[in-house]
C-alpha cells in the first residue's frame, strides 16, 4: 500500500472539518449569537433599553458576512505579521550569534 504524503492528509482534514458538520447538520437552523443573547435579555428584562444604537444599520446577511470575513482577514494578517515578525528577530538573533 502506498504511503500519503502529509499534505494530502491535511487536505482531507481540512475538508472533512470544513464539511463534516454540513453534512452531519442538515436541515438545521443556524441563527446568529447575537439574536439569541437578545431573545434572552427581553425575556427576563422586558424594560431593557439599549445604550447606543449601531454605527453601521443592519443590512442584510451578506453585510454581516462581509465585515466578518474582513474582521478574520484582518486579525489573520494581523496574527501572521507578528508570527513573521518574532521569526524573522529569532533567526536574525541566531545568525548573529554564529556569525
Amino acid at each position: 500500500m502506498k504511503k500519503l504524503p502529509s499534505n494530502w492528509l491535511l487536505i482531507i482534514g481540512v475538508l472533512v472539518l470544513a464539511f463534516g458538520p454540513l453534512l452531519v447538520l442538515q436541515g438545521k437552523e443556524f441563527g446568529a449569537t447575537d439574536s439569541s443573547f437578545v431573545t434572552a435579555i427581553e425575556k427576563d428584562h422586558p424594560n431593557y433599553k439599549p445604550w447606543f444604537e449601531p454605527i453601521l444599520k443592519d443590512s442584510g446577511p451578506e453585510v454581516q458576512t462581509f465585515l466578518f470575513a474582513a474582521q478574520a482577514g484582518v486579525g489573520a494578517g494581523v496574527t501572521g505579521y507578528v508570527l513573521g515578525l518574532y521569526k524573522g528577530r529569532s533567526e536574525r538573533r541566531k545568525k548573529d550569534e554564529q556569525g
